[in-house]
């Protein structure tokens, strides 16, 4: 009998760790008490310190990261990111359902091509005005059909091939400076 006690002990203790460790699971991530904020935080979130603590919190992990980015930008960084929230809340809500689609589909991405991707925008950027802007007239000129088949061949494409293309494309006293060579499998 005290065996067959032990073994139902066993059996309960087991029943519990296993219920206890589903509900630790299903717990949602835990808030940011407003306390643990930085002063210099609480001043910047002052306006959501009354619902702060009804917040989710997810939302509040959300916010108190904003706030320390925020605090850790430059001057001018911030008066950028003020003009980007600017011309943000100034769009009509098609077009933020679009960039926030475009977006997901970015994050969704593999690293490498999202890496991929980020190397051809700081190219472009790299670009002089007026060759950005051709390259935009040429795009917003092209039909939905060519705008997918320049995409598919671009995607295609080896990082090499895609930088030749575009230097066969530009007039030579507008090149960029060539990317840095990586080294070969000899490490030369």
């Amino acid at each position: 009998m005290a065996k067959s006690k032990s073994w139902f002990a066993a059996i309960l203790a087991a029943c519990f760790l296993m219920l206890a460790g589903t509900v630790h699971a299903q717990q949602p991530p835990p808030g940011v008490a407003w306390e643990s904020l930085s002063p210099a935080q609480q001043q910047q979130l002052a306006a959501f310190r009354a619902g702060w603590d009804e917040m989710p919190p997810g939302r509040q992990q959300a916010m108190a990261r904003g706030s320390e980015r925020w605090l850790s930008m430059s001057p001018e960084q911030q008066a950028r990111a003020r003009e980007r929230w600017k011309k943000w809340q100034a769009l009509p809500p098609e077009d933020k359902d679009r960039i926030r689609q475009r977006w997901q589909r970015f994050r969704d991405l593999p690293p490498e091509e999202r890496e991929q991707m980020r190397e051809a925008y700081r190219r472009f950027q790299s670009l002089p005005p007026e060759k950005r802007r051709e390259l935009r007239e040429r795009w917003q000129g092209m039909s939905p059909e060519e705008r997918r088949e320049t995409r598919d061949r671009w995607r295609q494409m080896s990082p090499e091939q895609r930088e030749r293309s575009m230097r066969e494309r530009m007039p030579p006293d507008r090149l960029p400076p060539p990317p840095p060579q990586r080294p070969g499998p000899g490490g030369h």
